[in-house]
Order: C-alpha cells, then sequence, then structure tokens
C-alpha cells in the first residue's frame, strides 16, 4: 500500500493538486452546487441543454440528432427525454418517414420555461466564473472550449 512520504515533496513526482482532471472534477463540483441552488423548474444541466437545444432548433429533431447535439450517450439521452416528457416539457412521436425513429420538440410549456430559465442560468454561469476577470473567463472558455 502507497503511504504519504511525510512531507510537502509531491509524492512520487506526483501532485495531486495540479492535476487537470482533479481541478476539472474540483471546478465542476463548484459549477453543479450553484446551479443545483439557482436553477429553476427543477432542471438538471443535461436536462437544461437538452431542452434548450430542442427549444433552438426549427423544427422536430431525431433523438439520436439531439444526443449528439448535447454530447450524450443513446441511453442517457433516452432517460432524459424520458423525464422531460413526463413533465409536459416535450413531444416524442414516430417519425413519419422513418418508423424505426423518434422526433422530438418542446412544448409551450417547455418553451416558456427555457425563456425563464436563460436569465438563471447566465447567472448560474456568471457566479461560476466570479473568481475570474473578464479576460481570464474569455480564454478559460476559449481553452475548454479547445479541450473538446
Amino acid at each position: 500500500m502507497a503511504t504519504s512520504n511525510g512531507g510537502d515533496e509531491p509524492f512520487l513526482g506526483y501532485v495531486l493538486d495540479e492535476q487537470v482532471g482533479f481541478l476539472l472534477r474540483k471546478a465542476y463540483q463548484r459549477h453543479m452546487t450553484i446551479f443545483a441552488r439557482s436553477m429553476i423548474g427543477g432542471l438538471t444541466p443535461t436536462q437544461f441543454s437538452t431542452l434548450f437545444r430542442l427549444f433552438a432548433e426549427p423544427g422536430p429533431i431525431s433523438q439520436n440528432a439531439l444526443g449528439r447535439l448535447v454530447a450524450m450517450d443513446a441511453a442517457t439521452t433516452k432517460g432524459v427525454i424520458s423525464r422531460l416528457e413526463k413533465q409536459g416539457l416535450i413531444t416524442t412521436e414516430r417519425d413519419t418517414e422513418d418508423k424505426r425513429r423518434y422526433v422530438l420538440q418542446s412544448t409551450a410549456k417547455g418553451q416558456q420555461l427555457i425563456r425563464e430559465a436563460i436569465p438563471v442560468v447566465k447567472g448560474i454561469t456568471e457566479a461560476t466564473l466570479d473568481p475570474l476577470t473578464k479576460s481570464e473567463r474569455e480564454m478559460f472558455l476559449k481553452l475548454l472550449a479547445k479541450l473538446c
């Protein structure tokens, strides 16, 4: 079993607090706490992004295409869609051209919730990035996008 070297020296040349995964997880936990405290309608981040993408689409979209737009695998997308549909925020229908596919769109209730939620999520972003200066925020977001 590995143990600490007992001092402030990096253990085997490794400093956990300087690792990208560790820091991203801590930043994500901070963001999730702010999101949970602030978000309306009981939406989770994945539900919000899914509902927002549907709101932004000019018409119905397939479940597979939606999953790609929100960077979720098929199983996760299916679960999120099911929960949003139960809340009356989206509708799912069989595609008239391809009966194997489902097409989705937001309902009037879902569209209204997104309209109300957008100022809230802007505030969540501001609160998450609050420790950074304006130029640091711009650079941070640019670098994160580059990693994606």
